[in-house]
């Protein structure tokens, strides 16, 4: 992708999510969601201001670990399988998509070996979409309190994907829902969990996502153009 396009599509992002916040919010922190992308069409979002990237697939994360460590922080949004948490657990600055007991425990695990604390998200379901992981809205403070203790990880917040549809209305609901779930979490101070970061929204929907309080959008298309290459 030829710089002056990249810079173009990052300023169209950055402009809709300052008018979408209009003051009342902080302007979310942008991921640039880059999987499936290769490192030439990354790297140059360094210069122009991105620091943060996500990406989905371990196997990818590894590949492209040695180029992206130097230059960005890495963030694993994607569903993680407890078997690949190992692989991981030294190069991510952050795990969105906690959303069962058993990750925790091996997180932990894999956490304590390296002698670190893993910042996660808890990833919560707001449409009860199985295939995308995530639990209930209503289980979310009983599995913080579940897993608060465990010394190897650190609570940072909620983490959302909403349905993809064209119901603005049903978006806007759910992403005021998920609003609602994170300062009523961050009301209860459970000890040991820190309701900093709600991370919820992408490119076909990052403005409704600014408009209610996200404080980061992880966003791919709108930034990159679609996938260069399967991820198979």
């Amino acid at each position: 992708m030829e710089e002056a396009l990249l810079r173009e599509r990052l300023a169209s992002v950055r402009g809709r999510l300052e008018r979408a916040t209009e003051g009342r919010w902080p302007v979310p922190k942008l991921i640039a969601v880059t999987k499936t992308h290769p490192l030439e069409e990354i790297l140059p979002l360094r210069a122009l201001g991105v620091t943060d990237v996500g990406e989905n697939r371990v196997q990818e994360i590894r590949a492209k670990m040695p180029a992206l460590g130097e230059n960005f922080q890495v963030h694993l949004i994607g569903r993680l399988q407890s078997n690949k948490v190992k692989y991981i657990i030294e190069d991510v600055c952050l795990i969105h998509s906690l959303d069962r007991l058993s990750l925790a425990e091996e997180i932990n695990r894999q956490a304590e070996l390296h002698g670190r604390r893993m910042p996660v998200l808890v990833q919560v379901s707001p449409a009860g979409e199985p295939q995308k992981g995530g639990i209930a809205p209503e289980e979310v403070l009983p599995f913080l309190r579940q897993i608060a203790p465990m010394p190897g990880i650190a609570v940072r917040g909620l983490m959302a994907v909403m349905p993809d549809t064209e119901d603005r209305a049903l978006l806007d609901r759910l992403f005021a829902g998920m609003r609602t779930l994170f300062e009523r979490v961050r009301d209860e101070a459970v000890q040991d969990v820190e309701m900093r970061e709600l991370s919820m929204g992408m490119s076909g929907d990052f403005e409704l996502a600014a408009r209610h309080g996200a404080t980061m959008v992880r966003v791919g298309s709108a930034i990159l153009g679609p996938r260069q290459y399967p991820t198979a």
